[in-house]
């Protein structure tokens, strides 16, 4: 953790992007990314599936105008918070305020309720039900993005795989050796992370004097041009299953839409993940289609794309898709970053084309 909050500095940079546990990340991967495309001549770009931000934070840090992306909501917050915003930062009464609770607020007790037993104990969940009611008071935007932020932060590091893809509170409370996590981490209060992650994000607030903007769109919605643009698509791997992101963080996305959670959940599900809607970036029938459009829609831009090397569409296959737009294209493969839960070797390729 300690060489990923180091990691910007190493490109001479003073803020510091705050360590992440998502799923996907690239933050690991950011400076071998900058390596190979700070060449190119460019003073704006898209990060277009931005994540959490990693790359988009990179590109801000280098002077670049970043126009980030991203379909979840609970992403776009993050890319409001750290990547938009260049001067907002929380002061110790904004954090606070979110921590207490107000007689004017009427506090319901929804993810007490209707998470029991599934991902948090009901102390915490209580807990959460006052923040998140809390959070919709702040009136300004970037203030509210970064409390989300913190918020975001402290529910991963409580959880066991780091995720919400399925009720188990269990793991945490079970009194038996464990041979992964560490229960005293699962277990110190959510008001000591949150106060951390505070901190974190306002340490990673810095103006680039760019007009950076974040969006919370589909792609192809997408009406900015930029220079350059960064892809890293939701990943299918050679079986054609893909990695489900909103079913992997639906609980950070309902805490965004706290009024009309309840309308979004699938009753079914025994964990209450949120209905699904079709996703392009999912069907393996469907993928390289997209992939073709996306590419004809920024034909005039230098494409980047990350990709894994068993996925689906074949690296082979993009390069053909990329070459029906583009005259000169490079790839970079990383040789020392493969993904420890893939059987076949799975390492990270870079291509590039202008």
């Amino acid at each position: 953790m300690a060489k990923q909050k180091e990691l910007f500095r190493d490109i001479e940079t003073k803020p510091v992007f705050p360590a992440t546990r998502y799923q996907g990340s690239k933050l690991k991967l950011v400076q071998w990314i900058w390596e190979n495309i700070k060449h190119f001549k460019f003073e704006s770009a898209i990060d277009a599936f931005g994540g959490t931000g990693a790359v988009g934070y990179l590109l801000k840090t280098q002077g670049k105008r970043v126009i980030y992306n991203d379909l979840l909501h609970f992403n776009y917050l993050i890319g409001l918070a750290l990547i938009e915003n260049n001067n907002i930062t929380l002061s110790e009464k904004d954090i606070d305020f979110v921590l207490q609770k107000h007689l004017h607020c009427k506090y319901a007790p929804f993810i007490k309720d209707t998470f029991k037993d599934t991902y948090y104990t009901d102390n915490e969940n209580e807990w959460l039900d006052i923040v998140v009611k809390n959070i919709g008071q702040i009136e300004n935007k970037y203030k509210q993005a970064l409390v989300y932020f913190a918020l975001f932060q402290a529910c991963i590091i409580k959880r066991p795989f780091n995720l919400f893809h399925r009720k188990n509170l269990y793991i945490r409370t079970a009194d038996v050796k464990r041979k992964f996590g560490n229960k005293a981490t699962w277990d110190k209060p959510f008001e000591y992370y949150f106060r951390k992650f505070c901190l974190e994000a306002n340490a990673a607030v810095f103006n680039n004097n760019k007009k950076n903007k974040a969006y919370n769109k589909d792609i192809f919605d997408l009406k900015e041009t930029a220079d350059l643009v960064y892809i890293d698509t939701p990943y299918i791997n050679a079986k054609g299953l893909g990695v489900d992101y909103l079913g992997f963080y639906h609980f950070l996305e309902g805490m965004t839409d706290y009024d009309n959670w309840s309308k979004r959940i699938n009753w079914k599900s025994k964990h209450r993940s949120l209905e699904e809607a079709y996703c392009i970036w999912l069907d393996k029938n469907k993928i390289k289609d997209g992939f073709d459009e996306l590419f004809r829609k920024f034909k005039d831009s230098i494409l980047v794309v990350s990709y894994r090397s068993d996925g689906i569409p074949s690296i082979d296959e993009l390069l053909g898709l990329i070459k029906k737009y583009k005259k000169t294209i490079y790839k970079a493969n990383h040789i020392k970053y493969k993904y420890v839960l893939s059987h076949n070797e799975s390492k990270e390729s870079l291509l590039i084309a202008e």
